[in-house]
């Protein structure tokens, strides 16, 4: 019973977010531009709040009191930014609330939006709201915070923790209960659940969160192309529960090292999921950056296995951007070894503020048969929170395996607009 009031009250609240989300996209004016929202550093940042918030004054004492220009009392003490004469903390202070509204219509089944009737029908893919607090850490001081997301609509599926294990009857813990879906392929879904604590070079994020595997992200407001990738739907998580620190090494350069329970797992191990998630990004000159991540150890649903990703993302000049980006994963399964590998290119031109255009090219080869696409699109923002990308999508298999529309080839059109608020 106890397990039912809970899934009870998360769906009450995904309820009322979505209220809240559509009445915002409808009165939405001059609030923040698009780009505060399509920008992956924003999305993906570590939000919190700081805990650190003294005034220097009579109670630090005269000899007390910050020479670096910091606020707050010098004596030493405290943990977490938490000290003696700590103003009153407000969790809900600075809580910024946010989202998005993605409409879309595929004219053949796609990849990531493969649900029932998605085939020449008009959906909506992603109906987003997130609740987040920056952290905000002041003089190397430790600073807490947290992030939650809800996604209701037909990406759903696919950001729900499908890695978790799942019962007899098919329900399942956490968001891939029976009680998060709905007919004709919607749904809820809570891909972001996690608290954080940074020091400004040092962060921590323990939870449920977004992984750091890929270039092609869930979040439609941080792709240019509304379809995916194979590798991205095929060969790596969505998300991970667990914890993951972040090291700033240099001014130019992150790594990271983390444990999860497995991939696309919700506050639960399937088949004893446990592996570490790691790698680093850096960058190699002013123009270009180089991320590699790579997870190792029991994936849950795959179980023991190794997998990468590499990026490179080279800014060629103001308007042209190019990436390069290589997966690899291979897991020792029951049902027999899985060997994937992928090579993606994109190339993203900025003909102005308000239309970009780009192109995309992929390789995806799983145990020997090779899949193949090009897609070409375009970006359009008639309003900085209005974004428009209609693209044509082709795809074929020299050696006959079937591809994402169902043939050995398909060519698809898809257009879809987001509204952010």
């Amino acid at each position: 019973m106890a397990k039912w009031n809970w899934l009870k009250g998360i769906r009450c609240v995904a309820g009322v977010g979505a209220t809240l989300m559509v009445s915002s996209v409808a009165m939405a004016a001059d609030v923040s531009p698009i780009a505060d929202v399509a920008n992956p550093d924003h999305v993906f940042s570590q939000t919190s709040y700081d805990l650190a918030g003294e005034v220097c004054g009579a109670s630090c004492g005269n000899n007390g009191c910050r020479t670096d220009g910091c606020t707050g009392c010098d004596d030493g003490s405290g943990i977490l930014g938490l000290r003696c004469d700590q103003e009153q903390i407000n969790i809900f202070d600075g809580v910024e609330v946010g989202g998005w509204t993605q409409f879309g219509y595929t004219s053949e089944t796609t990849l990531f939006n493969s649900t029932s009737g998605e085939a020449d029908d008009f959906q909506l893919n992603q109906g987003w709201i997130y609740l987040e607090k920056a952290a905000e850490s002041k003089c190397g001081e430790w600073a807490l915070g947290y992030r939650a997301d809800f996604v209701y609509g037909t990406d759903a599926q696919n950001t729900q923790s499908f890695g978790n294990t799942r019962r007899a009857n098919g329900t399942g813990n956490f968001d891939i209960d029976t009680g998060f879906t709905r007919g004709a392929g919607y749904g809820w879904a809570i891909p972001q659940l996690y608290l954080e604590a940074t020091n400004g070079d040092t962060t921590v994020k323990a939870g449920h969160f977004y992984t750091l595997h890929g270039y092609e992200v869930v979040t439609s407001p941080d792709n240019f192309f509304f379809t995916h990738a194979y590798s991205m739907n095929n060969s790596e998580p969505f998300t991970h529960t667990g914890v993951v620190v972040t090291q700033a090494v240099s001014d130019d350069m992150e790594v990271y090292a983390g444990w999860t329970a497995g991939w696309d797992t919700g506050f639960d191990q399937q088949n004893g999921g446990s592996n570490f998630l790691g790698g680093f990004s850096t960058a190699l000159s002013d123009d270009v950056s180089f991320t590699y991540i790579f997870s190792w150890g029991n994936f849950g649903a795959l179980e023991d296995g190794y997998a990468h990703s590499a990026v490179i993302d080279w800014q060629v000049n103001d308007r042209l951007n190019y990436v390069l980006h290589h997966d690899l994963l291979r897991t020792d399964r029951s049902t027999g070894v899985l060997d994937v590998t992928a090579l993606n290119q994109y190339l993203i031109y900025q003909v102005s503020d308000c239309v970009g255009v780009g192109g995309r090219t992929e390789w995806w080869k799983s145990e020997g048969t090779s899949l193949y696409a090009i897609t070409g699109g375009v970006n359009i923002k008639p309003h900085s929170q209005v974004t428009i990308r209609p693209e044509v999508k082709y795809d074929w298999s020299p050696g006959g395996a079937t591809v994402a529309a169902g043939g050995t080839e398909e060519a698809t059109f898809a257009v879809d607009v987001i509204f952010t608020f």
